[in-house]
């Protein structure tokens, strides 16, 4: 089955962090552009960070550079952001994508607050 499903959100103070994951199946994930995105409640969904095939170019949205890390694992099929120094605008549900597949995941929530 083609799919992603992400993983690894929760709740976290103002200033933590977390790492969540996706993970793709059913079809040659390592040769596809990956993307992660996010919907903040009554906002529109926006592009956070895109990686190509072999991770040699990395592009964040200018409000997480310097906090947010994307990377992947391909012998895994795995995807990954690592999020630090979170602030409570970044709440949002975050969204795994496969741009050249029209394929997302199903989300996973991130809240940050005290």
């Amino acid at each position: 089955q083609v799919q992603l499903v992400e993983s690894g959100g929760g709740l976290v103070q103002p200033g933590g962090s977390l790492r969540v994951s996706c993970a793709a199946s059913g079809f040659a994930f390592s040769y596809y552009l990956m993307g992660w995105y996010r919907q903040a409640p009554g906002k529109e969904r926006e592009l956070v960070a895109i990686i190509n095939s072999d991770s040699t170019i990395i592009t964040l949205e200018d409000s997480v550079k310097g906090r947010f890390t994307l990377s992947r694992d391909n012998g895994k099929n795995l995807l990954y952001l690592q999020m630090n120094s979170l602030k409570p605008e970044d709440t949002a549900v975050y969204y795994c994508n496969a741009p050249a597949l029209g394929l997302w995941g199903p989300g996973t929530q991130l809240t940050v607050s005290s």
